[in-house]
């Protein structure tokens, strides 16, 4: 069964990443067939970045994926702070609404956010609501869930003492959060706002129906792309995305892994000190 559940793990990776190695190596293929290599070459990443449409719509999509990561990260840390407080059947209830945006289909989510601006430009008398503000509030919306289900775990395992003591050694609550918690949390707080980036920065479900025509991202211009012969320079584009999110979750998983590390060490010495 051990053998049995290895090779069917292996063969599900294989499913997972087998497109994302085709398309890597159709960006460096000199041939517009992607199921012909005709050569080695560089040019699609030269064609790439000489394409300014191409740049514009990724430097839209980088604004909105950092600045919505870092305002739900503010939003959500201070959230999961207050859930945390919370006791009982309210907290309960609190973290149900609070998982809504992640078990909820994006379809739906995307649908509902739009009627609701498109009601409020209706109320604003605005014709033209969609566009960057919407499409920000969108992304913190879905982002908020992901920091405060990173933040959460590490206040549980956060020695409550420790603010105790920062208190009694005269600190105010404010430099006992700053100098005491913030440092406890703070890798699940990083883990959460590259979680939360990673997922603006290729979100298209939801950004497709809260965006407007003055302000568009790379995966709702690149659906349009499906529509027609891809050229390879997108290959290109798709590769570089790859990468920096396949970074961005191998650097998560190292912080969490360094961060359980540490925190078996101190167990080890507290026990040791018993």
């Amino acid at each position: 069964m051990r053998r049995f559940n290895k090779y069917f793990t292996i063969l599900v990776f294989i499913f997972l990443y087998i497109p994302m190695v085709v398309l890597a190596v159709a960006s460096f293929n000199k041939g517009m067939d992607i199921a012909v290599f005709k050569g080695f070459t560089l040019s699609r990443y030269k064609e790439l970045f000489q394409d300014d449409t191409l740049l514009m719509l990724l430097r839209n999509s980088l604004i909105i994926a950092v600045l919505s990561s870092l305002i739900a990260t503010v939003l959500g840390t201070a959230a999961a702070l207050g859930i945390f407080r919370m006791r009982g059947r309210l907290r309960s209830a609190v973290m149900t609404v609070t998982n809504i945006p992640m078990t909820n289909p994006e379809i739906v989510t995307g649908v509902s956010m739009a009627l609701l601006f498109a009601f409020l430009g209706m109320m604003l008398r605005i014709n033209s609501i969609l566009g960057f503000w919407t499409l920000l509030i969108a992304h913190i919306t879905f982002n908020l869930p992901y920091i405060i289900l990173n933040v959460m775990p590490k206040l549980a395992q956060m020695d409550p003492d420790l603010t105790e003591a920062a208190l009694d050694l005269g600190c105010t609550p404010t430099q006992a959060f700053f100098k005491v918690t913030l440092h406890e949390i703070m890798p699940g707080i990083v883990s959460g706002a590259l979680m939360a980036f990673t997922m603006s920065l290729d979100d298209f479900v939801i950004s497709y129906f809260v965006t407007g025509s003055g302000f568009v991202t790379l995966p709702v211009e690149i659906y349009s792309y499906t529509k027609k012969p891809i050229q390879p320079k997108v290959y290109a584009m798709f590769t570089l995305m790859f990468l920096v999110i396949l970074i961005l979750m191998v650097t998560m998983n190292l912080l969490q892994a360094r961060d359980r590390s540490k925190r078996r060490k101190v167990a080890a010495v507290r026990r040791r000190g018993i």
